[in-house]
């Protein structure tokens, strides 16, 4: 197998890890204000994420840092063509660290309410954007050998914002499953009926997805040319099913499971479709930027490749510790006998 194969295969899984992990902490902030009906049990929330937040995100450097030193005229090109997107997806993120870590450490209500409002957005934010990016560059941004030849605006197009509603719902159903796992009594069984509500919306954008992607991209093409790939949108689709039947079920942990296992599938969805092509170009093939045209030397690829066969089972394993550490519940009485609490 070429590198570049495998580079993409390890990009893919990257994303789709940082997705399956950082997407209930995006979920649980957003649908904060509406599982919290008081100012204890948001602490819970937020305590509930506190241990593990930071961590998550640094899937997303890694995948960034992958992208960069892979494909590092497609990093060079995303970042230029999608910089205000990414720029507000920073700032979003950024934002929603803040309010974690200072929500607490000032006893004072419109501090507290400035913290809650910037914990919602946070969460919804980069949910939209995130999904409105992967939307844009399935569908192929407008370059050519001249450059991108679009703007901010324009990514906000029917497609792109039916992709960022799309992930919306992911993470939104994502957080809640967590917050109905994480905590107890009345705020877990709240979490749990936000899950069932947000599912029936989540299907029904979901198969609005599936159809508007045969129409507004050449994701499928792939699929048509290797039948073997539809095992993963089936797998996707079955997971997302189970989520339904383990929630009414109460098995809220297998539910959350099912959760994991349809994130991480949507993604790969996605990303066999593009094959070959990293960002393709919607005036041209001829300007797709694929993991042949964009990628570093062969020498590079060799030197990551080792790299990542060392460390990447390192983190793996750390962030397996780090959730046995945090398995427990969170409820308002740990919340109170801990010094450290958010």
């Amino acid at each position: 197998m070429e590198l570049q194969i495998t580079w993409f295969i390890l990009w893919s899984v990257l994303w789709a890890v940082y997705f399956m992990l950082d997407g209930f902490v995006l979920g649980t902030g957003m649908l904060s204000g509406m599982l919290g009906k008081s100012d204890m049990e948001k602490r819970v929330l937020v305590n509930s994420v506190g241990p593990v937040w930071n961590g998550n995100e640094v899937w997303l450097i890694t995948a960034g840092g992958a992208t960069f030193a892979a494909f590092p005229t497609t990093y060079a090109l995303m970042f230029s063509y999608l910089y205000t997107a990414l720029l507000l997806l920073l700032f979003a993120l950024i934002i929603r660290g803040v309010a974690f870590e200072f929500r607490g450490k000032v006893d004072n209500p419109s501090w507290k309410l400035s913290s809650d409002v910037a914990i919602i957005l946070s969460g919804f934010v980069p949910a939209l954007l995130f999904g409105v990016a992967f939307g844009n560059i399935f569908e192929g941004l407008p370059m050519d050998g001249s450059g991108y030849h679009g703007s901010f605006l324009a990514l906000l197009n029917p497609y792109g914002l039916v992709t960022g509603v799309l992930f919306v719902l992911l993470f939104a159903v994502h957080g809640a499953l967590y917050a109905s796992v994480k905590t107890n009594g009345e705020l877990s069984s709240r979490a749990r009926r936000m899950a069932g509500n947000l599912w029936i919306p989540l299907l029904i954008v979901a198969v609005v997805f599936l159809g508007y992607t045969k129409f507004a991209t050449r994701l499928y093409d792939n699929y048509f040319k290797w039948p073997v790939l539809l095992l993963i949108p089936v797998i996707a689709v079955a997971a997302l099913i189970a989520v339904k039947y383990f929630t009414v079920k109460d098995a809220m942990f297998k539910a959350f499971a099912s959760s994991c296992v349809t994130i991480v599938f949507v993604t790969f969805t996605g990303v066999a479709g593009l094959f070959p092509s990293l960002i393709p170009s919607s005036i041209d093939p001829a300007y797709n930027l694929t993991i042949f045209n964009s990628s570093s030397s062969q020498y590079t690829l060799v030197i990551m490749t080792a790299v990542a066969v060392i460390f990447v089972p390192i983190v793996i394993a750390y962030k397996v510790w780090v959730y046995r550490v945090f398995r427990a519940r969170v409820d308002e009485k740990e919340v109170l006998s801990n010094s450290e609490a958010y």
